[in-house]
C-alpha cells in the first residue's frame, strides 16, 4: 500500500484513510449511506442552509474530494467506504467555489463539491456535496446530490432525516431569489442544458409613466394589483387565487413596459420572465414559480408558442403548446400563481388557450394613445429638452394613430435637430415636422411600420 501511494498521490492524503479513522471503530462496509437529490437552481440556498447548519455542529475535517480513477461522474461513499480502497482512488483537494449573482451586493460563494467529516452529540458522520454529472444533458436531471454516511442505528438515522428536512426548510423558504424578477439561463453547448438563475434588473416604470387609457389602467389594477391584494380574503372564500391574463395590442404599445412596473409594484411577487426560446425549460420554470409563490408568470410574444394549431410548423411545437395548456391546468385552485401571456397578434393564438375558462380569465387590450394620452407621452419623452404648450399641442395632433414607442423616437429625434440649431431655444415646431419627415417617409413604408406608424382604417398611412 505504501508503494502504491507513493507512486500515485505522493503527499496527498487518501479519502479512504480518513474515512476509516473518522469512524472507528466502525467498519466502513458497514455504514448506511443516505442521498438526496436537489435542483440545480436552488443552489445559492443549499449553500446557505449548508453554511447555517454547518455552525452548529463539530467539523472535524473539510476538503474537497478529487477523483482520480473516475471520470464520468463522481462516485460517491458508495465507492469510498469499499473495502478495496483501490477501486476509487480519491485525494483530498483544495475546495473550489463558484460565485452565483443572486441580485444582491455580495454573491453567494458555492462550492462546486465538498466533503465534511462532522459530530453531533457523540454521534459521527460524514456529509459529501457532489456536483451534476457532466453527462446529466436534460435539464430535468441536472441537480446536486448530498450523501451522508452514518452507523446504521436508529439515533443516527433520526440525524439524517433532521439534517435533510432542515435543507429542505431552506429550500422552501428560497430567501435567496423570492420577490426577484428571474429567468432561467441556458447553457451555450450541445445539451441545451441550464446553468442556473439569472437576477434581473429591470429600470424603474413608476405609476405616472404608464401612460395608458383608463379603462386599461382599471382592468390592470382590478385584476393585478387590487387582485393580489385581496388574495388572502379571496383564499378564505373558497375562491381560486391563480389567474390567467393576456395582454393584446400593436408593437410599441405598452404591453412590455408595463410589466416592469408591475413587476416594481408587487412587493413579495417573484416574477419569471420566459422568451421562446427557454419555453423548453417550462416545467422547470413553474417548479420555481410554485416554490416562490406568489409569482408572476410572463410569457412574452406568446403567439409564437401557443399559435393556432392549425398554423404549426410540426409535432414539436404542438408538444410546446399542450406542456404551456397542461401547465395552466395543473395548478391548484389555491396556487399563488398569475400568467401574464402578451402578443401583437392575438387572432394567432390557439383557441384551446383563448377560449377555455380558466386558463385566460381577463383579456386586456393595449390600444394606440389617444390625445390625452399622446400629450402626455410627448412631455414624458421630451425629458429636459425645454418644449412649450404650443408645440406639444400640435405634436398630438402630428401624431394620430402612432404607438407609444413612436413618439418616444419621435421626441428624440426632434430634440437632435433642436441640439443642432444649438440657439438655446426651446424645442420648435419646426424640429417636430423635421423628425416626423425623417421617420414616416424619407424611410418608405417600412420605416414607418419598424417605428408604429399604424395603417388608418382606409389603409393609408400617417400623414401629417
Amino acid at each position: 500500500m505504501s508503494w502504491f501511494k507513493s507512486l500515485f498521490i505522493g503527499d496527498r492524503h487518501l479519502v479512504h484513510t480518513l474515512l476509516s479513522e473518522h469512524f472507528h471503530p466502525h467498519k466502513l462496509s458497514q455504514l448506511a449511506v443516505h442521498e438526496r437529490k436537489f435542483p440545480l437552481r436552488i443552489r445559492a440556498d443549499l449553500q446557505r442552509a449548508l453554511g447555517d447548519m454547518i455552525e452548529h455542529v463539530n467539523v472535524r475535517h473539510f476538503s474537497s474530494v478529487q477523483f482520480t480513477q473516475y471520470h464520468s461522474r463522481s462516485p460517491g461513499f458508495t465507492a469510498l467506504l469499499h473495502d478495496d480502497w483501490r477501486l476509487c482512488l480519491a485525494v483530498v483537494a483544495t475546495p473550489q467555489y463558484e460565485e452565483i449573482d443572486i441580485g444582491e451586493a455580495e454573491p453567494v460563494r458555492s462550492l462546486t463539491d465538498g466533503l465534511w467529516l462532522l459530530e453531533q452529540d457523540d454521534c459521527r458522520f460524514a456529509v459529501l456535496l457532489l456536483p451534476p454529472s457532466e453527462f446529466d444533458y436534460m435539464a430535468s436531471s441536472v441537480g446536486l446530490r448530498f450523501q451522508i454516511a452514518v452507523p446504521n442505528n436508529a439515533a443516527t438515522l433520526c440525524l439524517v432525516q433532521s439534517f435533510f428536512d432542515q435543507l429542505e426548510r431552506s429550500v422552501q423558504a428560497g430567501r435567496s431569489y423570492r420577490g426577484k424578477i428571474l429567468s432561467l439561463e441556458t447553457a451555450a453547448d450541445y445539451s441545451g442544458r441550464y446553468t442556473g438563475i439569472k437576477v434581473h434588473k429591470l429600470h424603474t416604470v413608476t405609476r405616472e409613466h404608464v401612460i395608458l387609457p383608463r379603462p386599461t389602467l382599471e382592468l390592470l389594477d382590478r385584476n393585478v394589483i387590487r387582485f393580489i391584494e385581496q388574495r388572502p380574503q379571496l383564499g378564505k372564500l373558497g375562491l381560486s387565487t391563480k389567474k390567467g391574463l393576456l395582454f393584446y395590442g400593436l408593437p410599441g404599445t405598452g404591453k412590455t413596459h408595463t410589466i416592469h412596473y408591475l413587476a416594481g409594484v408587487l412587493p413579495g411577487v417573484t416574477t419569471l420572465l420566459i422568451t421562446e426560446e427557454q419555453i423548453n425549460l417550462l416545467s422547470e420554470f413553474m417548479a420555481l414559480a410554485r416554490l416562490l409563490q406568489p409569482s408572476m408568470v410572463v410569457i412574452e410574444d406568446a403567439d409564437l408558442i401557443a399559435r393556432d394549431r392549425t398554423a404549426m410548423a410540426g409535432p414539436c411545437q404542438e408538444m410546446f403548446l399542450n406542456k404551456l395548456l397542461n401547465e395552466m391546468d395543473g395548478l391548484r385552485a389555491d396556487a399563488e400563481i398569475l400568467f401574464i401571456l402578451t402578443t401583437n397578434r392575438p387572432e394567432s393564438l390557439e383557441a384551446a388557450l383563448t377560449s377555455r375558462p380558466g386558463r385566460i380569465d381577463q383579456a386586456i387590450e393595449f390600444p394606440l394613445p389617444d390625445d390625452e394620452g399622446r400629450e402626455k407621452l410627448v412631455r414624458l419623452y421630451a425629458q429636459a429638452a425645454p418644449i412649450t404648450d404650443n408645440v406639444v399641442r400640435a405634436a398630438v395632433k402630428l401624431t394620430d394613430n402612432v404607438s407609444a414607442a413612436f413618439i418616444k423616437e419621435l421626441m428624440r429625434r426632434a430634440a437632435q435637430y433642436h441640439l443642432e440649431r444649438n440657439d438655446g431655444a426651446a424645442l420648435m415646431l419646426h424640429d417636430i415636422d423635421a423628425a416626423l419627415e425623417e421617420m414616416l417617409f424619407q424611410g418608405g413604408s417600412l420605416n414607418r411600420k419598424l417605428l408604429g406608424g399604424y395603417r388608418e382604417q382606409d389603409d393609408n398611412y400617417l400623414r401629417s
